[in-house]
């Protein structure tokens, strides 16, 4: 998100440095205190997912693990949705929490735990149908913008940004996930349902549009249409070479402009976005296939991830002198490339969570212990804790995200239960999880409201509930 909203809540910036905020286990409060929104406050109850809590709660002895679950799996039910009927159809417009806008890849990802619930719960099913009907339109007003208004009309703060800026559109960083992230829960909700409402005409143009994005921003022809550049004093938040990013050479790989994290790209073939839009790519030409009989489209989608499929190994794959054969971060097509992982999601470390990659692959495997190592410039280890984090909150600042996505993808009893206490360990008694905290200090940590980590972390909980209930004693 945005480097202006990062210390808000309960986490304060002062004189640049982080104020350690009260916790809310202070001497002589309750071990477990009620902070979790009174119920006439919550924007959205589901049974199924209150019945998963209860249940949770009654089998999992450990009661602060019991706490966690019941605060965080329902965070984005509770605070941030807003469900109504447009024109008669589900819409469903989802804030990250602290930020009064709507990323297509925070509100895929946030609703993404509820699937599992949505065959038994008819009023969730409507909700996350509400998410796919608002992407779409989104998606068709603008497939580069990253983030949107609920209010089609309105001017954000990012106005003056050096590009196609339009009402309506929080901002306007091309990233390859936006367009992922949607087609991913889209096509999960039609598995989970076969429910084909959402998947009309206009959804069908989404894709088309995604594709025909997709393929400009390989950039064969020219650099196409999308520049970004932002009046600013952090690097990260703009891109050189008037907007364009550094020079690629068209290999077949997919440009982002900026990363998952909103972080600008260095090299722009993102390898972890890439990978994840092969994924996409196919999920999207089933579709197109069976629910849109559009076969000439479905081609198309389905030829250029096996482009890009090509590209990537031909070009993401690297020696390195500890770790063998590897993926990097990013590459360029000239041969250079960024060796590091980032906490946000896709990242390299969570290719098996996206059905990218098996996680038995030995490349795979060979950069999993790369990224989490001291070789990776942004896996930072302290007396708090040890995981990646990011420049986009800086230096020694450990992502939970990252933590919780490292025991998701996890065979290892050992590291899940370690992931888990982990976790546990540092919120800070606050009893929800935030954006990131300081390796030697859970109390410094940025972003008290920050739904996506919530719910992955309910996600993570739940799983390990369901799979592997030993490791939660």
């Amino acid at each position: 998100m945005n480097r202006r909203h990062f210390l808000q809540g309960l986490s304060l910036l002062s004189g640049g440095a982080l104020l350690k905020p009260t916790s809310l286990l202070a001497a002589g409060a309750p071990a477990f205190p009620v902070v979790r929104p009174a119920a006439s406050q919550r924007r959205f109850r589901s049974r199924t997912v209150e019945a998963a809590i209860k249940e949770f709660q009654r089998k999992v002895p450990d009661a602060e693990l019991g706490w966690l679950f019941e605060n965080c799996f329902p965070s984005t039910l509770d605070t941030t949705v807003t469900y109504t009927l447009r024109e008669g159809r589900p819409d469903t417009y989802i804030i990250t929490g602290d930020i009064d806008a709507m990323w297509l890849r925070d509100s895929s990802a946030q609703v993404w735990p509820y699937l599992q619930f949505i065959p038994k719960d008819a009023e969730l099913r409507q909700l996350v149908a509400g998410v796919i009907n608002r992407q779409t339109r989104c998606i068709l007003k603008d497939p580069y913008a990253n983030a949107f208004y609920g209010d089609d009309a309105k001017v954000g703060e990012w106005k003056s940004d050096l590009t196609a800026m339009q009402p309506g559109v929080h901002e306007r960083k091309w990233e390859i996930d936006s367009l992922c992230y949607p087609i991913r829960l889209a096509y999960h909700y039609w598995k989970s349902t076969n429910d084909a409402q959402p998947f009309d005409a206009a959804w069908q143009q989404s894709i088309r549009k995604v594709l025909l994005t997709f393929r400009e921003q390989q950039r064969k022809a020219d650099r196409g249409s999308y520049k970004f550049q932002r009046e600013t004093a952090t690097a990260t938040d703009t891109q050189p070479m008037s907007g364009y990013g550094y020079p690629v050479r068209p290999v077949g790989l997919i440009c982002s402009a900026f990363r998952p994290s909103d972080d600008a790209t260095l090299y722009s073939f993102l390898v972890p976005s890439n990978f994840f839009a092969v994924v996409s790519l196919r999920q999207a030409s089933e579709m197109m296939t069976r629910l849109a009989k559009d076969t000439a489209t479905a081609r198309e989608l389905s030829a250029l991830a096996d482009e890009v499929e090509a590209a990537l190994r031909r070009y993401a794959v690297i020696d390195h002198p500890q770790h063998g054969r590897l993926y990097a971060y990013e590459v360029d097509g000239f041969g250079s490339q960024v060796l590091m992982d980032d906490a946000n999601v896709p990242s390299l470390l969570a290719l098996p969570y996206l059905g990218a990659v098996a996680a038995t692959d030995p490349i795979y495997q060979n950069t999993r212990r790369f990224v989490l190592s001291e070789n990776n410039p942004f896996f930072f280890k302290g007396r708090a804790a040890e995981g990646i984090g990011g420049p986009h909150v800086g230096q020694d600042m450990i992502w939970p995200i990252a933590i919780t996505m490292r025991g998701l993808t996890s065979a290892s009893e050992a590291e899940i239960r370690a992931c888990v206490q982990s976790l546990r360990a540092t919120h800070a008694g606050t009893g929800y999880m935030h954006e990131s905290f300081h390796k030697d200090d859970a109390a410094q940590f940025t972003r008290s409201w920050f739904a996506w980590a919530n719910t992955l972390f309910g996600e993570f909980l739940w799983k390990v509930y369901q799979e592997k209930p030993q490791l939660l004693t």
